[in-house]
């Protein structure tokens, strides 16, 4: 058969589809069936293993004969696959008698319908037909779907849903290329983007110009919005039917309010979920060259908001391995004598990487004794990773 095919979405939940066959051919199409919700039935004398754990979970039924005419009766859908040329010649023209769209697996060019490949993420579905060409279809099935998975591919709704949601996505420590596949498709899908100071923002430019985009960076000492105002505008456009994502820098839930974000969604009702990101406190001393553990020099790393004043540096000096500090450039002098008070030998190396994973990434290495000198002395400022112990003694990059 030739000439254009007209393609067509099966709402199958529920509706009698009989699938003629019992090898690995007629189970790929009948699992696929049975996902779908499909009431499916398999006729074959015999059946592969595949097949076989469907019908002991209950979830086809099988009956154990050849095909009859009379298995069309009750059906909306008829697939064959039999691997007998005669037999599926015969089940289709049955169904084409009958009036029922047949899908042969045998002969895609005798067969009055054809079942595409497909690409799905979460409620989009692209169909793939390339002309009788299975290959083909399923290269250009995995395209699409690298694009939807990774959001490059425009996937953000245009008609409002009852109920938003919030996702909290990690950017990354900083260069666009290290957000998540996830992260990238949560923002391509999002109506609203609340982005903080540090968060990969280069890619805020491949948004389409209908997304809102609210500042909420937090600097030392200006603050755009306050913690309480974030929760309430997250909140506030979920509960308005729109997807809201959270952008920040690093992981959420490494030092990044994250937890207080989810704590608010959930007290409003507002559906939330998470995209964990990589957290700069260790990928910016990996982009500078600094394993924060290492074989004989460190087994373990203690991560530290350094700007709280309330930060235990006695106990931090009694600790073995790596100390890495976030936010601590500001009183680097300071928390460096403060440790070598506590007992921190002086001579303690340090690692002081700035815009680590961007262009204009720098390391400044020195010792407790030292390291607030010479960062004053090369302007060393945020955002800047701190990182104190041997290891900073291998910065590399």
């Amino acid at each position: 058969m030739t000439g254009a095919r007209h393609p067509l979405l099966l709402d199958l939940a529920g509706r009698r589809v009989l699938v003629v066959g019992g090898g690995p051919v007629a189970a790929r199409r009948a699992a696929r069936l049975v996902e779908d919700g499909a009431d499916v039935h398999v006729v074959a004398p015999a059946i592969c293993e595949d097949l076989g754990e469907l019908v002991d979970a209950g979830r086809l039924h099988w009956h154990a004969r050849e095909y009859l005419a009379t298995d069309l009766d009750g059906a909306w859908l008829v697939h064959t696959a039999t691997g007998d040329r005669a037999v599926d010649a015969a089940v289709s023209a049955d169904a084409e008698a009958a009036r029922l769209w047949c899908v042969r697996a045998d002969d895609a060019s005798a067969s009055a319908a054809w079942t595409p490949t497909v690409a799905r993420a979460d409620d989009v579905t692209v169909a793939v037909g390339a002309g009788g060409d299975p290959r083909r279809a399923v290269a250009l099935r995995d395209a699409i779907a690298l694009l939807l998975d990774t959001g490059a591919l425009p996937l953000r709704r245009h008609r409002r849903a009852a109920t938003g949601r919030v996702t909290l996505v990690g950017g990354g420590p900083g260069d666009p290329g290290l957000i998540t596949t996830r992260g990238r498709r949560a923002l391509a899908e999002a109506d609203v983007v609340v982005v903080d100071r540090l968060a990969p923002r280069a890619l805020l430019d491949e948004l389409d110009r209908s997304v809102e985009v609210v500042e909420a960076g937090k600097a030392p000492h200006a603050h755009t919005l306050t913690q309480d105002q974030i929760n309430e505008v997250l909140v506030d456009r979920a509960r308005a039917g729109k997807r809201v994502v959270r952008l920040k820098g690093g992981d959420p839930f490494v030092l990044g309010r994250g937890g207080e974000e989810v704590a608010a969604c959930v007290a409003a009702g507002v559906p939330v979920d998470v995209v964990p990101g990589v957290t700069s406190a260790i990928a910016v001393p990996g982009a500078a060259g600094i394993p924060v553990t290492h074989r004989g020099l460190s087994r373990q790393v203690t991560i530290v908001s350094a700007h709280d004043a309330a930060t235990d540096w006695s106990a931090l000096a009694r600790l073995d391995g790596t100390l890495v500090l976030l936010m601590g450039v500001a009183r680097l002098a300071d928390h460096a004598a403060r440790l070598v008070a506590a007992g921190m030998a002086p001579t303690t190396p340090v690692a002081v990487v700035e815009n680590g994973t961007l262009p204009g990434q720098r390391t400044t290495t020195g010792t407790l004794a030292d390291i607030g000198a010479v960062a004053a002395a090369r302007g060393v400022g945020n955002p800047a990773v701190v990182v104190v112990g041997d290891v900073a003694a291998l910065a590399s990059l």
